[in-house]
């Protein structure tokens, strides 16, 4: 297998004997640029969460216009249920594509220079802590969108009746729409997946992988590899986790979230 595979399945390597204070880190003065474009970000990923925990669904409203398709007053009710909904909707993708900006900046960090993997993780413990938030999140996010089928629903109705209306002329222009045409189709994709957010993170680090050539994809793999090796040795020693109060899900995330495309990139890598 490749090397953040082979990184995975070595428990005897004295360099992930590393302790990530998830609770406490701080930034430093190398760090902090970088810190604060990312808590900017993670102080409203809390609020998306709660949105998408407490949204319902217009299905109520969508079954009383579909099944009474000639009822005026039946298509204004789920028109006007939904328009709200698809607001959110919005805010979920725009805030997806903050995650996608702000990845490639933490990747940039932890796996550039000349430091290797566990001194990274040793000196950079502010913005590992933000990596495994955002794991957190998408983790969090993801399971909140596969249990609440309303979600897609809600879109394609809202996407049904705009087509309708184009089709009668009777559309507004896309200034006027909640969400145009052209967004609305990033929607779609983006909401097609089962792990929408999961999908965000991982396109955002093959791009980084891509985007920067001169990096070597070593350095990559193998810092996130070693971070989750470092966090799942943290998780197993139950004694330490328990005294640094690290029984926290942001350490497990890093263990299993890592973007399966790596693995091939790590393949790639090997010599023959």
């Amino acid at each position: 297998m490749g090397n953040l595979l082979r990184l995975l399945s070595r428990d005897d390597n004295p360099k992930y004997d590393v302790f990530v204070d998830f609770e406490n880190a701080q930034p430093t003065e190398m760090e902090r640029e970088t810190y604060e474009i990312v808590d900017e970000v993670l102080q409203y990923s809390k609020d998306i969460l709660q949105e998408l925990q407490t949204y319902k669904g217009a299905v109520n409203e969508i079954r009383e216009a579909i099944t009474n398709p000639r009822n005026d007053l039946y298509q204004t009710r789920a028109w006007e249920a939904v328009l709200p909904l698809v607001s959110k909707l919005k805010r979920f993708y725009e805030f997806s594509q903050q995650i996608d900006d702000v990845v490639p900046r933490i990747l940039w960090e932890l796996c550039s220079g000349p430091l290797p993997p566990a001194q990274h993780l040793h000196t950079q413990q502010a913005l590992v802590k933000q990596f495994a938030e955002i794991l957190d999140f998408v983790l969090k996010f993801d399971d909140l969108k596969m249990t609440n089928p309303g979600i897609q629903n809600d879109f394609s109705y809202y996407r049904r009746t705009v087509s309708r209306l184009r089709l009668a002329n009777q559309e507004p222009i896309d200034e006027e729409l909640e969400v145009p045409n052209e967004l609305a189709n990033k929607m779609s994709l983006f909401y097609a997946h089962a792990t929408p957010m999961l999908k965000v993170l991982s396109d955002a680090t093959m791009r980084f992988v891509a985007e920067n050539k001169d990096l070597p994809i070593e350095n990559t793999t193998e810092t996130l590899g070693t971070m989750a090796k470092v966090c799942q040795r943290m998780i197993e020693h139950r004694k330490i986790c328990i005294s640094a109060c690290l029984g926290r899900r942001e350490a497990l995330c890093l263990v299993i979230t890592l973007p399966p495309e790596l693995k091939t990139l790590s393949e790639a890598t090997l010599e023959p």
